[in-house]
């Protein structure tokens, strides 16, 4: 999706990957494979587990890879790149193969998410736009995941559009937020475009457009009987706003017959008001009325207000949602990991750093998750070379790559290989899943993960080891590098 559709988003890379394009033409790389994967080093916000969003963004974009006359003549008037290069550009299109893991898929640090195999030229300049779209819904989908959880079954909307970085990172947050859990969202255009059912009902201005609440309250239960949520805060909530809400709901709902109906908070103590709400709401009759906070929330507060005894059903989060702003970098990186040369032989490649957290994994790999049989949970990842299989019918030791002495047998256990084709040979071969089968299938991987990994103070450590074989390749180029 590209609200400007002036742009375009093949040209949204840093510049350097041009630089280095033209580079690798003119030292005879341009055919070079090269494998390269996107992973991340971290859990935001200190979280067991992270959510896999984005990939559809990234089909999109490589699907419409190409450079225009303009992008030529743009790149042309810089004076640095080779005729050659430009002239490459021409025609470029992606010829290579990605694999990845689905979205909504609960993901872990230092395992491929996504895999690049394509020429030299050709993975590098993809490189920026796909950790844009990987990092930015994948971080939006964990944070509104961790909410959707401190609601303890209630429901979660979206409303960040007014607060987001920027038209796409309203419109995709909305989207990745639902993939994350959320019900809906209030951003309009990501219902038109992606689904993600859009709603809302009023403003204080509508309060104070009118001459007394009650009538604002009235006109809007006239107009929208079936969806009356009236916001009760604009002036006082428990003297006025509650009573002009229950006389409106007396004098237009309820000679309809209409029970369904609710009131939305945005200030105060959250705690405090929804209690008192729900009694004189009750005390009224109208026991199915709906509450609805909203106002700088985020999965603390939820936490806090529900322990407090809040009588809350839907919560709409916004800024601290759609920026993630506890922690709004996502950190995914995208690191060359082998090459391969004309006879298919196929090299690893590391890269090395005295921050051992950024030492990479090195060659073309597989990344499998084990599922106990008895149970359905997942067990830990297991990180091989591509050219290794588990045999689940057998045990497996595994082990901890960063402190090899801690092992463990795995019996009774079900292989699963997360990351999926989604290009081979520059063909889409994924048949992309609806925005409700991911958000369902996102519901269901979650729920195979033990409760220690997705509580939000220290969770469970979950394990990604490396095979033996992965293993001793690493510490040789470790050693061979020294």
């Amino acid at each position: 999706m590209n609200p400007r559709n002036d742009m375009n988003y093949t040209m949204l890379c840093d510049f350097y990957e041009l630089t280095m394009g033209n580079g690798y033409l003119n030292c005879g790389y341009r055919d070079r494979i090269t494998y390269f994967d996107v992973f991340f080093r971290s859990v935001p916000d200190n979280g067991g587990f992270a959510i896999a969003a984005g990939l559809e963004q990234v089909i999109d974009y490589i699907e419409d890879l190409h450079f225009s006359d303009e992008d030529i003549a743009y790149l042309r008037g810089r004076n640095i790149f080779s005729e050659d290069f430009l002239e490459y550009l021409k025609n470029f299109k992606f010829t290579g193969d990605i694999y990845a893991v689905p979205e909504g898929t609960p993901v872990f640090p230092k395992e491929p998410l996504l895999t690049v195999r394509a020429p030299a030229i050709e993975a590098q300049l993809i490189e920026t736009f796909l950790l844009l779209a990987i990092n930015h819904q994948s971080l939006i989908a964990t944070k509104a995941n961790r909410v959707v959880r401190a609601a303890q079954g209630r429901t979660v909307l979206e409303f960040g559009s007014r607060r987001a970085q920027g038209a796409d990172g309203a419109v995709l947050g909305a989207r990745a937020a639902y993939i994350g859990g959320c019900a809906g969202t209030a951003c309009t255009i990501s219902d038109q475009k992606y689904g993600v059912p859009a709603g809302g009902t009023m403003a204080h201005s509508w309060v104070q457009m009118f001459d007394t609440q009650y009538e604002a309250f009235k006109t809007y239960c006239e107009i929208y009987p079936t969806n009356a949520v009236l916001l009760v805060d604009t002036y006082n909530t428990l003297k006025s706003g509650i009573p002009d809400a229950i006389r409106a709901f007396n004098d237009v709902l309820k000679p309809k017959g209409i029970t369904k109906c609710g009131i939305r908070l945005d200030s105060g103590d959250m705690a405090y008001l929804t209690r008192r709400a729900r009694k004189m709401l009750d005390d009224a009759g109208w026991t199915e009325c709906q509450i609805v906070v909203s106002n700088s929330l985020d999965e603390h507060i939820i936490q806090d207000i529900i322990q407090q005894g809040a009588c809350i059903d839907t919560f709409g989060v916004g800024e601290r949602l759609i920026t993630a702003k506890s922690e709004p970098v996502f950190g995914g990186v995208y690191k060359l990991t082998a090459v391969e040369d004309a006879n298919g032989v196929i090299t690893p490649k590391i890269k090395i750093s005295e921050n051992t957290a950024k030492i990479t994994n090195p060659h073309f790999k597989k990344l499998y998750r084990f599922f106990g049989n008895d149970t359905g949970k997942a067990i830990a990842d297991y990180i091989c070379v591509y050219d290794e299989t588990v045999d689940d019918s057998k045990d497996i030791v595994i082990f901890d790559p960063d402190a090899t002495w801690k092992k463990k047998t795995v019996t009774d256990f079900t292989a699963k290989e997360l990351q999926v084709p989604v290009f081979k040979n520059g063909k889409l071969v994924y048949n992309k899943p609806s925005l409700e089968e991911i958000k369902k299938y996102c519901a269901e991987q979650i729920d195979t993960l033990w409760d220690e990994v997705k509580r939000f103070d220290n969770p469970h450590n979950y394990y990604v080891d490396l095979s033996q074989k992965l293993w001793d390749i690493k510490y040789q180029l470790l050693e061979s590098n020294n």
